[in-house]
């Protein structure tokens, strides 16, 4: 889940790559200069604000699905209605490749 958020996370998109180039496993780790920009501008190269996995995952709580009652005169109406994503929302959903959509 990490490796797929890594674009709008602090994480470093290129370390599988790196480790795998890497001659030696106690040379110091060098971050790419994606991550390097990430961490000092604070936002992803979409301008998305970047996050740690932990803040990313409490507002993706923030999606919920809400259940409407109406109790008119002549009958009773439910339904439900799933927040709205917001920008940052919907592309960590795409980067998961997920759907807020329910296809049971």
């Amino acid at each position: 889940m990490r490796k797929a958020l890594a674009p709008i996370l602090f994480d470093d998109e290129k370390v599988t790559v790196e480790l795998e180039e890497k001659s030696s496993v106690v040379a110091p780790f060098k971050r790419s200069k994606q991550a390097r920009s990430k961490a000092a501008t604070k936002k992803t190269s979409e301008k998305f604000p970047v996050h740690s996995f932990r803040t990313l995952m409490a507002d993706l709580a923030t999606i919920v699905k809400n259940k409407f009652h109406s109790n008119g005169l002549e009958a009773a109406l439910t339904f439900e209605k799933i927040t709205q994503p917001t920008p940052l929302q919907r592309k960590a959903l795409d980067l998961l490749d997920v759907s807020l959509i329910c296809t049971q």
